[in-house]
C-alpha cells in the first residue's frame, strides 16, 4: 500500500483533494488489464498507463465516460455511476507517479530476495526493437511529431508519452485515427493522421519510437 498523500487540485469548476490511497484501490480494478502497475500487456491489447500525465489520463477517462473515444470493454468502468470526477483525480495522480524502468537491476548476490526480485519485474517494461530505418524515422518524428510529444517521445502535460509504449498499441490508434474512430486534435476533429505518410515512413518513425526507451 503506498504512503498517503493528500494533494489539492482544481479542475474546471470542480475542486478535489487528491487521495493516492483512493487512487490505489481504483487501480486494483484497472490492474486486470492494464497490469498491477499500469504496466500493460498482452503485447500492446492493453496499453500502458503508467507514467503518463494526470491531465492525458483525466481527458481520455472523460472521453471514455462521454463516449466521445470508442472502446466498448472501458464503458462499464467509465461509467459516471462507477467512476467519479474525483475517481478519475484520484487513480491518474496514483498512475502518474509510477515508474516503469526498462531493465531490471543487477543481482545483489549477497542481499538476494527472490520476492522482491519478482515484484521487480513486474515493474519494468523495454519496448521490441522494431526493424526499419531509424534514422528516416527520427527525422520524420522530430520534423511532424516531436513539437507535441517531446523531443525524446515523453509527451507533455495533456499529450502521451510515445516512447515506452507498445508498437501495437500505438499501430491500431493509428488506424482509428484514420477512420475517425478516434480524434487526435479536438483543435481539428475532422484531421486525417499521417495523410501524407506512405506506410513505410509510418513504419519507421514506429521503429525510431521502439528504441527510445532503451
Amino acid at each position: 500500500m503506498p504512503l498517503f498523500l493528500l494533494l489539492f487540485i482544481s479542475c474546471g469548476a470542480f475542486s478535489y483533494d487528491i487521495d493516492i490511497e483512493d487512487g490505489f484501490d481504483i487501480n486494483e480494478t484497472c490492474a486486470g488489464c492494464h497490469g498491477e502497475f499500469g504496466e500493460g500487456g498482452k503485447d500492446g491489447e492493453y496499453p500502458r498507463i503508467a507514467g503518463l500525465s494526470e491531465a492525458y489520463i483525466i481527458q481520455q477517462l472523460n472521453r471514455f465516460q462521454a463516449r466521445t473515444r470508442s472502446n466498448i470493454p472501458m464503458n462499464p468502468y467509465t461509467d459516471e455511476r462507477e467512476l467519479s470526477q474525483a475517481d478519475m483525480q484520484n487513480v491518474a495522480a496514483y498512475l502518474t507517479q509510477i515508474k516503469i524502468k526498462n531493465k531490471m537491476p543487477p543481482i545483489d548476490e549477497n542481499n538476494f530476495n527472490a520476492y522482491e526480485r519478482m515484484l521487480l519485474a513486474k515493474q519494468v517494461l523495454n519496448i521490441a526493437k522494431v526493424d526499419g530505418d531509424y534514422k528516416d524515422g527520427a527525422m520524420l518524428y522530430k520534423k511532424e511529431c516531436a513539437i507535441c510529444h517531446g523531443k525524446k517521445g515523453e509527451g507533455k502535460k495533456d499529450i502521451p508519452a510515445l516512447a515506452g509504449q507498445y508498437t501495437q498499441y500505438l499501430t491500431k490508434q493509428i488506424k482509428y485515427y484514420n477512420n475517425r474512430q478516434r480524434i487526435h486534435d479536438e483543435e481539428k476533429p475532422d484531421e486525417i493522421l499521417f495523410l501524407d505518410f506512405n506506410a513505410k515512413q509510418i513504419h519507421n518513425i514506429l521503429a525510431y519510437l521502439s528504441i527510445l526507451d532503451d
